[in-house]
């Protein structure tokens, strides 16, 4: 038995039938995969235990999968990846093959959080992309790595000029706004005052400002003044 197949082999033994019809309606744009139906706790262990091992070449190289979960047993072996630049090197790879919300979210190398200044490089052309998932997954890692103390209003400006037709693009970016909001305030209200989004980003942004619990009720009550109609 070669190394995918006793993979996948593993993956039909933690399968659960029913949790499977659960998330082929809750992550739309897996119809192209077939889905086993495992657990994210099963999958995120199963990831560890394979990288440990340290066999997983052939199975990272055997794009595309054919399963959903394959995708995600993916993005968590890459997530477990200690050297930055095969890390870097195994996510570019993978993000052509990225196609629903799901796998491109919960990938998120941990030795990325170290190397700021070159990921950072990664991001800018990422957010260039053509691919859907490529720029989700660039303002994604914004998010998560650049908020806080290393931040720079440059950020927002790289979010705020992109513009797509695509649902899972518009989503991130105001996921992106309404955490920047309770992070940034002082740097991120004129984007919203200033109608700097497209309108329906805008408004969903002030809608997960108003649902966010990092948000006081004040500020609440004013950002559901700037909603755009």
């Amino acid at each position: 038995m070669n190394q995918i197949e006793s993979i996948r082999k593993k993956l039909f033994s933690l399968q659960d039938k029913k949790y499977a019809g659960f998330q082929e309606k809750l992550i739309p744009g897996v119809d192209q995969l077939e889905v086993i139906g495992v657990r994210t706790p099963a999958l995120r262990k199963l990831a560890k235990e394979l990288y440990k091992e340290g066999n997983v070449d052939e199975f990272l190289k055997d794009l595309p999968h054919r399963y959903f979960e394959e995708n995600q047993l993916h993005a968590f072996i890459i997530s477990e990846i200690k050297d930055y630049d095969v890390c870097a090197e195994a996510v570019e790879k993978f993000l052509a093959y990225v196609d629903n919300w799901a796998t491109c979210d919960q990938m998120s190398p941990k030795v990325f959080g170290k190397n700021k200044d070159k990921l950072l490089d990664k991001i800018k052309v990422w957010i260039k992309s053509d691919a859907t998932y490529t720029v989700r997954f660039a303002v994604g890692m914004l998010m998560r790595h650049y908020l806080d103390e290393d931040f720079d209003p440059i950020y927002l400006e790289m979010v705020a000029e992109l513009r797509s037709d695509e649902y899972y693009i518009n989503m991130m970016i105001a996921w992106y706004f309404a955490t920047a909001m309770a992070k940034q305030y002082k740097a991120t209200i004129p984007y919203i005052e200033g109608e700097r989004l497209a309108t329906w980003t805008h408004n969903k942004t002030i809608q997960k400002c108003v649902e966010s619990y990092r948000i006081n009720d004040e500020l609440k009550v004013y950002l559901k003044t700037l909603k755009k109609k």
